[in-house]
């Protein structure tokens, strides 16, 4: 079994256009999508990590003209967990039937970043390239990182929380980590807007998680 690591754009096409409604909410973050579904029935499963106000986000999806049902899970102060059933829609679900077209399983949970949602998938080699082959063009895809599955694989930006991944991603992408460098603490910054010395603690501790995951 192989696994590819890749991140897709936008998500409310990979997803369902709900998830362009959750990631506009004013006072929620994703964090992460931990399991995504397509029914018999028609109806997409979602079960997201959020942090942010709970109160003012169910609101919003108990109006909301597609959501079926949902419920809130394990609110621990800021952050919660939330189910939700929602009518399927042509624009969205791209990623869950390119998954079950080509009898892959997606490797959770899956993670919001500033390009797009981080995926992993896991299959046969054959299957994985035909799945690339089918993405929709409407879809943008960057692939990251292939190879050998194995069930207790840890990524090693998987510790990083959500905030160190993006200066970490900000830093890789701006050439910082070139040489020579092409990139300060204070141009990071103000690309992030934060302050250089939050961009320094912030790449300090994804580097010391990164070497660490590296040296094993």
């Amino acid at each position: 079994m192989k696994y590819l690591n890749f991140t897709l754009a936008p998500t409310e096409r990979a997803l369902h256009p709900l998830d362009e409604t959750i990631g506009c909410h004013p006072h929620v973050t994703r964090e992460a999508l931990l399991h995504v579904d397509l029914l018999a029935d028609g109806l997409h499963i979602l079960l997201y990590r959020l942090r942010g106000d709970a109160d003012s986000f169910t609101a919003m999806l108990a109006v909301h003209p597609d959501v079926r049902s949902y419920e809130l899970v394990d609110v621990d102060g800021e952050r919660f967990h939330i189910y939700i059933q929602v009518e399927a829609d042509e624009v969205g679900g791209e990623l869950v039937s390119l998954v079950d077209d080509h009898a892959l399983i997606i490797d959770g949970p899956l993670e919001f970043t500033a390009k797009g949602l981080r995926v992993t998938v896991v299959g046969t080699h054959d299957k994985l390239r035909d799945a690339l082959a089918s993405m929709p063009e409407a879809i943008d895809i960057s692939i990251e990182q292939a190879g050998d599955y194995a069930p207790d694989r840890e990524d090693v930006l998987s510790p990083l929380t959500a905030r160190q991944l993006e200066v970490f991603e900000a830093a890789v992408e701006s050439g910082y980590y070139d040489v020579p460098r092409r990139a300060t603490h204070k141009e990071l910054a103000k690309n992030l807007d934060c302050a250089p010395s939050t961009v320094d603690e912030h790449l300090r501790k994804a580097e010391a998680h990164v070497v660490s995951g590296l040296l094993g």
